[in-house]
């Protein structure tokens, strides 16, 4: 029986970040990475945005295994949401395996899971027909690799994130030999990190942005410094402890998941000090105690990522850090070019603070991806039958595939998928074999999924026109309207200033609820509130021209007060009649009652009205609480 080869790409195509790629051999599901991306700015309140997995658990029984090219979150973000879903075993480096568990133990759910592999360049797993091996390869942080998966039909190769560094530091070099070997075997298909190919020129050598690190350092004789890094930049904060160290200053770290990893980057020995650790760092809560001349502030946000909260820092929102004259606020990521705005807006809030800003971006050529040169070396060394670019928006993949046309690549052996496409192999050449609905699944606190474009477009809309609110309370049984509307806005006006139009609004809501009742034979609760939002909104927006969030609240008076009134009463006679029935009963029984049993006789007679009485004017603070509404 032929083999059956699929390729479908779940995130990574046509965007940025979020790596997830699934190879079917036969029945097998061969999952690479399982990344998240940070949201862009129009996902307004979102944290992180992962795959859609759905198909994946549809077909759990058929997965081989994860397998994980390096420990940065656009590799491994998504893997504690996919594995509370499908618990499948998890393939990776040693320091790769190390940082997915920091993320999977923050899961209550999967503090059972140890389904680990650890695995180096030259390990071979076997699944029946199919082989998976891998190969070493460059990038900011150590041990990333590549993975092959042989078939019957040939090998498909996934590079993970690379570049080519001729002056990598060992656990970042790329074995280049491996990559000569794997492509005289054979390869059918290979998807390559093409982040890079939209860049002018060429990247600068680590070392070379090492240097300007210290450079940077050596400047700045008086302040503090304040670095903005990735959490899981594990060479750039060797850079920076390096750098720190040769101009006598220690390093405070801010950040949870930055610590984290840095406890387990020094424990697994891929961060290397140069004094012992207690004499290179200082708590958090000493950092007031440590000169501003020998301070370095290593910080990162929620989830490892730097800019967001560095701007929370500006705007003085932590408790820990404030900016002080003097500082110099050192950016050492990359932004991407959804976040320039959201970097360039941060920058300028932070110089207003008081701050230098330095942004290693603006000065050298810095990046984790290949180049075009190293994107065209690597077709070169692999010699694949089929490239698949993926890693980049679509302008960037497009500039991936005019790099492989320059090597000798045509159309038909060339594919820009999108997410959901289903590259299928017909025995001699891939085609597309149709596609399946995926989509992104936004994670807001701890909502996953519940966060969709419904939802983001009333957010959207409440940040750029705000929120109108309408009180009223009706009577169904009168027919009638029993309080005046009450009128409240949220940036959409200045109320005090537009007193006219909160007045006028309040009648047409008056009129438009008085009409809707007057039929309560066909009387519907979501017809009348919309018709209040319908007339309300033409309305605004005739006298505005802009469309805010209308959010109509009608009350029914309480109806049933007086009978429970009466109810109150009448039960409170019955009672009266039972106690003075017992107070005779006792009087003939019992002729001679001292003080004491009098009193005790007594009480019941006026102990039941009182509570009627309560009873009666708690009823009325109600009715009168649900006829007056305050807006506010």
């Amino acid at each position: 029986m032929a083999t059956t080869l699929d390729i479908m790409p779940f995130g990574g195509v046509r965007e940025n970040g979020m790596n997830m790629y699934a190879v079917t051999v036969d029945e097998d599901i061969f999952i690479l990475d399982a990344g998240l991306k940070y949201p862009e700015s129009d996902l307004l309140g979102v944290d992180v945005v992962i795959p859609d997995y759905a198909y994946l658990v549809e077909h759990a029984d058929n997965i081989a295994g994860i397998f994980l090219t390096h420990g940065h979150a656009d590799a491994i973000g998504a893997l504690p949401y996919l594995l509370s879903e499908v618990q499948v075993p998890v393939f990776g480096s040693e320091l790769t395996i190390e940082l997915a568990k920091l993320a999977i133990n923050n899961e209550a759910s999967l503090k059972d899971y140890d389904d680990y592999h650890i695995v180096r360049g030259n390990s071979e797993v076997r699944f029946g027909n199919v082989t998976v091996s891998f190969f070493e390869t460059t990038h900011t942080i150590p041990e990333s690799l590549g993975i092959v998966i042989e078939t019957a039909v040939g090998q498909v190769v996934y590079t993970g994130d690379f570049k080519l560094d001729t002056t990598a530091l060992p656990y970042y070099q790329t074995d280049l030999l491996r990559l000569a070997e794997i492509g005289q075997k054979g390869v059918v298909a290979l998807l390559a990190d093409a982040a890079g190919t939209a860049h002018i020129g060429t990247p600068d050598h680590e070392s070379v942005l090492g240097d300007y690190i210290l450079e940077n350092f050596h400047l700045h004789k008086s302040g503090r410094i304040i670095v903005a890094a990735v959490a899981s930049n594990i060479q750039r904060i060797q850079q920076v402890i390096d750098a720190a160290y040769k101009v006598g200053r220690k390093i405070v770290i801010s950040g949870n998941d930055l610590e984290k990893v840095v406890r387990t980057a020094l424990r697994l020995k891929k961060l290397i000090l140069p004094i012992p650790e207690n004499e290179m760092f200082v708590s958090l809560k000493n950092l007031s105690k440590l000169p501003a001349d020998e301070t370095v502030i290593l910080e990162t946000g929620r989830m490892g990522e730097p800019i967001r909260h560095l701007q929370r820092i500006a705007h003085g929102d932590d408790r820990n850090i404030k900016i002080q004259p003097g500082d110099l606020v050192f950016i050492t990521t990359t932004p991407s070019t959804a976040m320039e705005g959201y970097v360039a807006k941060t920058r300028d809030m932070l110089f207003r603070a008081g701050a230098m800003v330095k942004q290693i971006s603006t000065d050298k050529k810095s990046s984790g991806h290949a180049s075009k040169d190293d994107f065209q070396l690597m077709l070169n060394l692999l010699k694949p039958q089929n490239v698949i670019p993926v890693q980049g928006e679509y302008r960037v993949l497009n500039e991936a595939y005019r790099a492989a046309e320059q090597v000798g690549y045509d159309d038909d052996h060339v594919f820009l998928l999108a997410k959901g496409d289903k590259l299928r192999w017909n025995g001699e050449k891939f085609y597309l074999g149709g596609s399946i609905q995926v989509t992104s699944t936004m994670i807001d606190g701890s909502g996953v999924g519940d966060i969709g474009s419904i939802v983001l477009n009333d957010r959207r809309i409440l940040s750029e026109d705000g929120v109108f609110i309408a009180v009223i309370t009706i009577d169904r049984k009168k027919k009638k309207v029993i309080a005046p509307a009450k009128i409240d806005s949220r940036g959409f006006v200045y109320v005090k200033t537009s007193r006219d139009l909160m007045h006028e609004a309040a009648e047409l809501v008056e009129q438009t609820v008085a009409e809707g009742v007057k039929n309560t034979k066909d009387f519907d609760w979501g017809n009348l509130k919309n018709s209040v939002r319908d007339a309300l909104g033409k309305f605004l927006y005739e006298k505005t021209r802009r469309k805010p969030v209308i959010l109509p609240v009608i009350m029914e008076a309480n109806q049933n007060g007086r009978r429970r009134r009466r109810t109150s009463a009448h039960q409170g006679n019955k009672n009266k009649t039972v106690s003075a029935k017992l107070v005779k009963k006792q009087t003939n029984k019992k002729n001679t009652t001292n003080n004491t049993d009098k009193k005790s006789v007594s009480k019941p007679l006026n102990h039941k009205p009182n509570k009627a009485r309560r009873q009666r004017k708690n009823n009325n603070q109600r009715k009168q609480s649900k006829q007056t509404v305050d807006a506010e």
